[in-house]
């Protein structure tokens, strides 16, 4: 007899991928993947084929943070495009989970989630992974939504302006304690907020992490996941958040050790103009998009504290999330001043 997964209905599923996806070979069995704090993700075989099944997590829901159907929505676009992508192979509105769920191509490849499995990698490759990210990102921005058919993905005008009332939104919903910093740091980014640099498919939420390597080359990035929060909308927004994720406040957030926020990652003023170089766009008010990416990296982490507290988190580390809040939101107030190094 097969284990039971929670979060999963393995004998529906097994109805649902007979009728979905050609060539099963029935039974299933699944295991719960470590890495995202958000979305529930889970490595389903039939002893053959291995797929990666996405869900949201059970409980503590907040509007529009757990989309796996915008995941599906943008990875089936994205799938012949200059970003590497998982093949999206099924997904489903409801049933037979009772919550929309996706399901793509298992993609083999080192994930490098800890400082210790960065560090395990001589600094020139550190170096040539940090900057691939920055390649792959300023790829997707050079994606044109309408030749994907993203162009009715989101609204892309208005979006700095939308990003900053969303994750306040999502700050009144979830947070658990009276915390200033993320206060003050929302009215000064409501106060006023830049002419936006244009528009592309932003992927909300890029990090080291959030990608699959090819094995045994560190700089050759295999796919890009978890684009639960992506959209149409500013491009230097993805650069802010990617930059904040650098800061060691972040650490908590993934159990202490995070790989973005090692200190042999090259420098955030490299990786910027980095990015400045290979995509000329204008960096100037960059420090608005770096304190954006703070006040939405410090609600993420409140939103996982949230869970947390209500019991509905799964595995280890979660009780240190909390600690990340305050510092994050802190560490976006001196980003308003200019102060573009992370700690």
């Amino acid at each position: 007899m097969r284990t039971a997964v929670e979060g999963l209905d393995l004998p529906a599923l097994d109805r649902f991928f007979a009728e979905r996806i050609p060539g099963f070979r029935g039974e299933l069995t699944a295991e719960r993947l470590s890495g995202g704090r958000s979305n529930l993700t889970y490595l389903l075989t039939d002893g053959t084929t291995r797929w990666v099944l996405r869900r949201p997590p059970l409980g503590g829901l907040t509007p529009s943070a757990h989309d796996v159907l915008r995941e599906h929505r943008v990875v089936s676009a994205l799938s012949d495009s200059v970003v590497p992508v998982p093949r999206a192979v099924a997904h489903s509105e409801g049933d037979p989970l009772g919550v929309p769920f996706s399901v793509v191509e298992y993609v083999p490849g080192p994930v490098i989630r800890t400082e210790e499995e960065l560090h395990a990698l001589p600094q020139i490759d550190i170096d040539r992974c940090a900057h691939a990210l920055i390649d792959v990102l300023a790829r997707l921005h050079s994606v044109d939504p309408d030749g994907v058919g993203l162009g009715a993905f989101g609204r892309a005008q208005g979006y700095l302006g939308r990003q900053v009332r969303r994750w306040n939104d999502q700050w009144q919903r979830i947070r658990t304690r009276a915390l200033p910093d993320v206060d003050a740091l929302y009215a000064r980014l409501a106060e006023a907020h830049p002419v936006e640099s244009g528009a592309s498919i932003v992927h909300g939420d890029f990090r080291i992490d959030n990608v699959i390597l090819t094995p045994g080359e560190p700089a050759a990035v295999r796919a890009v996941v978890d684009w639960e929060m992506a959209t149409l909308g500013d491009p230097i927004a993805d650069l802010g958040v990617h930059i904040a994720y650098s800061d060691p406040a972040f650490a908590p957030v993934l159990g202490g050790s995070a790989a973005s926020t090692s200190p042999r990652l090259p420098a955030a003023s490299e990786l910027t103009n980095r990015y400045a170089e290979i995509t000329g766009r204008d960096l100037s008010n960059f420090p608005f998009y770096l304190a954006l990416g703070y006040f939405k990296v410090a609600v993420i982490a409140e939103g996982i504290h949230y869970r947390f507290e209500q019991g509905v988190t799964r595995g280890a580390g979660f009780d240190s999330v909390g600690e990340a809040t305050a510092p994050l939101a802190a560490a976006g107030l001196r980003a308003l001043s200019g102060n573009l190094e992370t700690p």
